[in-house]
């Protein structure tokens, strides 16, 4: 019994590959039929929902597989992150799936398999199991990407990714590699060991700083921050509008924890090396996603510049380093999610009668005040919230990234930032002129039977309005999160 009761922090995990292998082979023994996939698919979020608990009520610091798998309290909030965006991507997945013809068991059952992946990444505290969690995570993604593989767009999105995903996979084993020759070890602890005999500045060996150069390309391409973002805006667009649902809030989670726990625990004595690098990813990615997404006419193009910008300011936090730096990437990944989640259930709402895929272009919401106000005021406050606009929740969200970078000397970023935010504002408050000033176009299907829909979109509005309320709570978790990091 102690034998096993070691595995504890592992259970999540293992609930989660176990519940996707019996998922499977249930879907592969019932009728092909969309309300036998559905049941998968409720089956499935009652799996992330058993295995969230599991998280959650795990108390302390505990560690496997002599330490290269760690569970603590960084890990556990954002797990629940990752969870948050997985279970709510999935539930919002079901309406869109059924009414196109594309429901299958397939689907629920590879997002357990890449959220299994996502918790892996998230308690990686060794190259072996970073790398582990990472293709676990990216080969459901790619296969995710390209789900409707009678449509053009979706499996060139799907190939695309995989393409790029692959060289990003390459360039950061290579890395992994070279930091291994130097430190003779792929642990966390015994790089940073590694680094500290080295004098701090590793100045002494190329080896290290190359190498952690190429694992952070790596890690860089799966946060899509400039300028390795290229594959984002395409498979955004080209992926089902579920699936970039997905893409855009669980995996940006648990790739912005790896790379938090790989900068501050394998590499946090050599700090004055990566810091650079981190500002410029940082400034690159709040510019470039800001301006990138001003000349956007689909509005999958236009959250995924979005999510780049995002990733740019999350960024900044890292940067800023200490404690008060991640408890601040934590918040604004929290708020993140929930306001993706709102957005993108505001989009699956809308289609065409009879029921086709969700609207696309813009041009779309024309005069959407007029023909449903209460869709148009919730897309418009998550528009607010992303923009920035306080009182609302994305006000908070940059607020606790921005102060910690200017507490930490970094004032010339955070303005870049706050400038990017102002840009940004441009392209957010476009969609709100549109939705309220333009000539309507014909009104939307009507919503009835969309309960998942209707309680995404009420959930997150709710959040959006809360946060400045309620905000004590997230904040001290965020803390006590932060400050379990070495």
């Amino acid at each position: 019994m102690a034998e096993v009761l070691k595995f504890s922090p592992l259970l999540p995990e293992l609930v989660l590959i176990g519940g996707a292998m019996l998922l499977l082979l249930y879907g592969v023994m019932r009728p092909e039929t969309d309300r036998e996939a559905e049941t998968v698919g409720w089956l499935a979020l009652a799996v992330l929902a058993v295995s969230a608990y599991l998280v959650f009520v795990t108390t302390g610091t505990k560690s496997l597989f002599t330490s290269g798998f760690i569970a603590d309290p960084f890990a556990r909030i954002m797990k629940l992150l990752a969870f948050l965006g997985a279970g709510g991507a999935l539930l919002l997945s079901f309406d869109d799936m059924r009414d196109t013809k594309t429901l299958k068991f397939e689907y629920p059952v590879l997002i357990l398999l890449a959220t299994a992946g996502m918790l892996m990444m998230i308690s990686a505290n060794d190259l072996l199991s970073l790398y582990l969690g990472l293709e676990l995570q990216s080969l459901a993604l790619y296969v995710i990407a390209a789900f409707r593989r009678d449509d053009v767009r979706s499996s060139e999105a799907g190939l695309k990714y995989f393409v790029l995903g692959a060289l990003s996979s390459g360039m950061l084993l290579y890395g992994a590699s070279l930091v291994y020759g130097f430190a003779g070890t792929t642990s966390f602890v015994g790089i940073a060991a590694a680094a500290k005999a080295a004098g701090g500045s590793a100045s002494s060996s190329l080896l290290l700083v190359f190498g952690l150069v190429f694992i952070l390309v790596g890690l860089a391409f799966k946060i899509s921050a400039v300028p390795f973002h290229m594959w984002t805006p395409d498979v955004y667009e080209g992926a089902p509008t579920p699936v970039t649902t997905f893409f855009a809030a669980a995996p940006k989670v648990a790739a912005m924890a790896l790379l938090i726990r790989v900068a501050g625990s394998a590499f946090g004595e050599i700090r004055v090396q990566w810091q650079p690098i981190v500002i410029f990813l940082s400034i690159a990615s709040m510019v470039i996603g800001a301006l990138g997404a001003i000349g956007q006419t689909n509005i999958k193009r236009l959250m995924a510049y979005s999510s780049i910008a995002n990733m740019g300011y999350a960024l900044l936090g890292l940067a800023a380093g200490g404690a008060e730096g991640i408890q601040g990437i934590i918040i604004y990944l929290a708020i993140y999610v929930v306001m993706t989640l709102g957005t993108f259930a505001c989009i699956l709402s809308m289609r065409r009668d009879p029921p086709s895929r969700s609207i696309e272009d813009i041009d779309e919401l024309a005069g959407l005040s007029q023909t449903n106000g209460t869709m148009a005021f919730a897309l418009a406050m998550f528009m607010f919230s992303m923009a920035g606009i306080p009182p609302l929740a994305g006000f908070f969200a940059k607020f606790y990234v921005f102060l910690p970078a200017i507490k930490a000397g970094l004032v010339i970023p955070a303005v870049i930032g706050v400038v990017a935010s102002v840009i940004g504002a441009y392209y957010y408050l476009r969609i709100v002129k549109i939705m309220y000033f333009d000539e309507a176009k014909p009104a939307f299907a009507p919503m009835r039977g969309k309960a998942a829909l209707v309680m995404g979109v009420s959930l997150a509005l709710v959040v959006a309005f809360a946060v400045p309320f309620i905000a004590s709570p997230l904040v001290e978790a965020a803390g006590v999160a932060a400050r379990s990091l070495p």
